[in-house]
């Protein structure tokens, strides 16, 4: 039954936890794999926020997760794994690392999950269930996903727009509490999508902040306002932004160059298309 959780399913020994052992199959008929973590450590999270961030418009997802993982006092507690990803490993200070991962805050109870390659289409919906079925057993009373919009706009003085959609009343009540504009019509595509639907669907609190962006290359402005929108939104979080501000030019050639690196173990599938407005 939909939002029934055991959670003697995700809190096991290192390494034999399994999110998703439900048979799936994409819009083509084709079986999908499960979706398998694999934990470091375990993590308390009650009443926390898992921050969730899959490659989108202008790389301003990535950028900004990036830059979180690199200045809060996280740990990697575990990764998503499945047979649906690319087939790649991500080296950063010499050692090698999934490239869907989760990394936590345990005094502030927040979790961070990164993915750094895009997603095949059959990919997104279990990955989509196995995040939201892993914050809800984990204690987490909301996700809050990170998009870029497509905009070809000049950037006025004040800097790219960002906005917020809700999948509750509670969570719609605390964008307005915390003066984030919300997208009246549109659409959005991909896991943060999915997680929108089941959180309506299960009265979860999933909130989508979504930053206009350039949609052909990596917007390192786009994510720094995008990180003050974030910062605004949760009391947890304390993050100095000026470094950021200073730094966005070298993630974003960094990640520019990791784009080209990864594109041949990525199948022309995995393109998610946009967000629209």
């Amino acid at each position: 039954m939909t939002g029934c959780i055991n959670p003697s399913d995700f809190l096991r020994s290192k390494g034999q936890n399994v999110l998703s052992r439900r048979t799936h199959a994409d819009r083509r008929g084709r079986a999908t794999s499960d979706v398998e973590i694999r934990t470091f450590e375990d993590v308390d999270l009650k009443g926390g926020t898992v921050v969730a961030a899959f490659p989108s418009v202008g790389m301003v997802s990535t950028i900004a997760t990036t830059y979180l993982i690199m200045r809060l006092p996280v740990d990697q507690v575990c990764a998503l794994d499945s047979a649906d990803l690319p087939a790649l490993s991500m080296i950063y200070a010499k050692k090698p690392k999934f490239p869907a991962r989760v990394y936590a805050d345990r005094k502030a109870k927040l979790a961070i999950f990164l993915c750094e390659v895009p997603l095949p289409g059959r990919a997104m919906r279990p990955i989509a269930h196995a995040l939201l079925r892993w914050s809800q057993a984990h204690g987490a009373r909301q996700i809050v996903t990170l998009e870029g919009l497509p905009s070809e706009a000049l950037l006025g003085e004040g800097g790219p727009s960002v906005w917020g959609v809700g999948s509750t009343d509670r969570a719609r009540a605390e964008l307005d509490r915390r003066k984030v504009p919300q997208l009246e019509t549109g659409m959005i595509a991909g896991v943060s999508g999915i997680l929108l639907n089941e959180g309506r669907w299960q009265s979860y609190d999933v909130i989508a902040l979504l930053a206009e962006a350039r949609p052909n290359q990596p917007d390192a402005i786009a994510a720094v306002a995008l990180t003050k929108a974030l910062d605004e939104l949760l009391p947890e979080l304390e993050v100095d932004l000026v470094p950021l501000q200073e730094q966005a030019r070298v993630l974003e050639e960094h990640l520019r160059r990791l784009k080209v690196q990864a594109r041949p173990a990525v199948a022309p599938e995995t393109e998610t298309g946009g967000m629209y407005r």
